[in-house]
């Protein structure tokens, strides 16, 4: 599918090579626009629709971030390019699609593009669509520790689970339990179910999972009408349940 993309670096000769990367090795990029700025860049984005912003992330006047914050409802995925590797958790944290370091490998940009062009597909076919999850229902047994023992519930009665510090919160669809375990516990007992880790904070049983929202991560609606973020990194991996 074609991608229309903005480039945002402020050094010329860097955008001239992405841009002449692009039209040689991912052909079904087109490039809309380039940006020197966080401010060219925001009025292009405001101006424009896009499906992929290259973003380099030290800018003159402010960074990367800046300029994300700015756009809370931004629709299009974000690759950023730099030649620094300690961005890489604030990349994540701001639902970055791909980390590109500088210089840009070839084959990097082109699985950076192929990634972000099967998201956007699948993005398309199922936004907004109620949505079947591609397995049988949800069987099967957990236990939930307690300080006076035990607790067994349905696996499928587990709409998700959210993290709270070193407690999960395990929502089902008329209560909450709290356990005095971490989420990353129950993405692990709950390993051999269709349970999709969503988010740093969110655990989802996706047999529940009804509709889905693109955004800058994305979103999902579970059964009981609740939304719960995305994050970009796991996007892929949840899309492909349906």
């Amino acid at each position: 599918m074609e991608l229309k993309a903005l480039i945002v670096e402020d050094e010329a000769n860097s955008r001239e090579i992405l841009r002449d990367y692009l039209s040689k090795y991912c052909t079904d990029v087109t490039v809309l626009g380039e940006a020197a700025s966080i401010k060219e860049a925001l009025h292009f984005i405001q101006k424009n629709t896009l499906d992929l912003v290259f973003l380099d992330v030290e800018m003159p006047y402010g960074n990367a971030f800046d300029l994300l914050d700015q756009l809370p409802d931004r629709t299009f995925e974000t690759v950023f390019v730099t030649a620094y590797d300690h961005y890489a958790m604030d990349a994540l944290n701001n639902h970055a699609a791909y980390y590109l370091m500088k210089p840009i490998n070839i084959d990097e940009l082109i699985n950076a593009v192929a990634y972000v062009a099967e998201i956007k597909a699948k993005e398309t076919a199922l936004e907004d669509q109620v949505l079947n999850a591609r397995f049988p229902s949800v069987t099967g047994k957990i236990t939930l520790p307690q300080q006076d023992g035990f607790q067994v519930l349905n696996v499928n009665e587990i709409l998700y689970c959210k993290a709270d510090d070193n407690y999960t919160e395990i929502y089902l669809e008329k209560k909450r339990i709290v356990v005095s375990k971490t989420l990353k516990y129950f993405e692990e007992a709950l390993s051999q179910y269709p349970f999709a880790r969503i988010h740093k904070s969110f655990l989802v049983n996706v047999s529940e999972v009804v509709k889905y929202k693109k955004g800058k991560g994305g979103s999902v609606v579970v059964s009981n009408g609740k939304e719960l973020l995305v994050s970009a990194s796991k996007k892929k991996e949840l899309l492909a349940y349906f």
